[in-house]
């Protein structure tokens, strides 16, 4: 179940960053409002998960996932321009996040 939350929480983490793109610098209401609403609701699935998932590991997934995936939107959504540098930086978050997993808990 923790990991299903931590999904939850790093949809919503997508969801609330997106929007902020789409606030103008939150000078638009109901973007603002979204954003707020998403990032309450990220880190109260994330607090969630934390009761049953350690707190490196579920870290590391919610801001690894949740950057890696605000990377691939830019791309999509918003027209950024794919380099070399992004890839890398984008498949060293994941290989971080496989790392710290292949640590294991104690």
């Amino acid at each position: 179940m923790g990991y299903l939350t931590l999904a939850g929480a790093i949809a919503a983490e997508v969801a609330a960053t997106t929007a902020m793109k789409y606030s103008d610098g939150f000078s638009r209401l109901w973007p603002s409002l979204l954003t707020a609403l998403g990032y309450v609701v990220s880190f109260a699935l994330l607090a969630q998960t934390l009761k049953t998932v350690g707190i490196g590991t579920a870290y590391a997934i919610w801001a690894g996932v949740g950057t890696a995936t605000i990377a691939v939107l830019g791309l999509a959504l918003f027209g950024e321009a794919l380099t070399a540098t992004k890839v890398t930086g984008i498949l060293l978050i994941v290989a971080g996040v496989v790392v710290l997993n292949l640590g294991g808990a104690h």
